[in-house]
């Protein structure tokens, strides 16, 4: 079994994070980083560790974050039906 799909049946998704950040050398100015990864809906543990990482080590400071993840947004549940009715 690929760790992909034991992570799905973990019940893990695929989430999407949009991490804004100032840069170092121009805090007036925004620039964007796009992170993905699979993680737990709805505490993010993978994204709370890489945000985690990012704050310690590296010199951007994190304005805003934007996430994405199938337990956010997903499309409309569809139930099937057994038999199909016609009415004249």
């Amino acid at each position: 079994m690929t760790m992909i799909l034991r992570k799905q049946l973990e019940g893990y998704g695929l989430t999407t994070a949009n991490i804004f950040y100032r840069l170092p050398d121009h805090p007036t100015i925004l620039q964007n980083y796009i992170w993905q990864e699979y993680d737990l809906h709805p505490k993010f543990p993978e994204l709370r560790k890489f945000l985690d990482f990012w704050t310690e080590k590296l010199e951007g400071a994190i304005h805003s974050v934007m996430v994405a993840h199938q337990g956010l947004i997903k499309p409309a549940e569809m139930k099937l039906i057994g038999s199909e009715y016609k009415l004249h």
